[in-house]
């Protein structure tokens, strides 16, 4: 996935790039600069083949709603259920890794850090997925992000699953 050619979709802002979406979200997180923030990033993709995995952006004004992005990839072809989470996981993180650092670009060092970012995993410890979540939860952490897992990780299972 290619993030600086992505169309990022919003049902207030329309389709915008990459670096109109950082924009959005700068200016919504200036808006109200003394509220605390939570950037929670998840993909998801349908079951069925060919699949399209989607990359959801949600920015949290904690008590107080939010925003969200979302972008649809080509479709492609997984012969399992782990290259399919794999795939979700690591367009997770490449997504979260551009963010962090445009975001910390526009908005500063004290405005970001990466505890407010969390990549959420469509895995759980009941179902297929279970066996799979020390992986996915390790490479995630690798990369320096807080991970959650079901049945919290509704940026995931919730947010980019209803655009799948």
């Amino acid at each position: 996935m290619d993030n600086k050619e992505a169309i990022f979709h919003s049902w207030t802002k329309g389709d915008l790039t990459l670096d109109g979406m950082i924009d959005e979200i700068g200016l919504y997180i200036n808006a109200k600069k003394d509220r605390a923030y939570q950037i929670i990033i998840g993909s998801d993709s349908s079951s069925t083949n060919p699949v399209s995995v989607v990359s959801a952006v949600t920015v949290w004004r904690i008590g107080n709603g939010g925003i969200h992005f979302w972008f649809n990839g080509e479709k492609k072809i997984f012969h399992t259920l782990q290259d399919r989470i794999y795939e979700e996981t690591i367009r997770s993180v490449t997504l979260a890794q551009e963010l962090r650092g445009r975001l910390r670009e526009r908005l500063g060092d004290d405005a970001l850090w990466d505890e407010k970012i969390t990549i959420h995993i469509d895995v759980g410890e009941n179902g297929p997925t279970k066996d799979l979540i020390d992986r996915v939860v390790g490479m995630v952490r690798g990369f320096g992000f807080q991970p959650v897992i079901k049945p919290n990780a509704f940026g995931a299972s919730v947010v980019a699953d209803k655009h799948t």
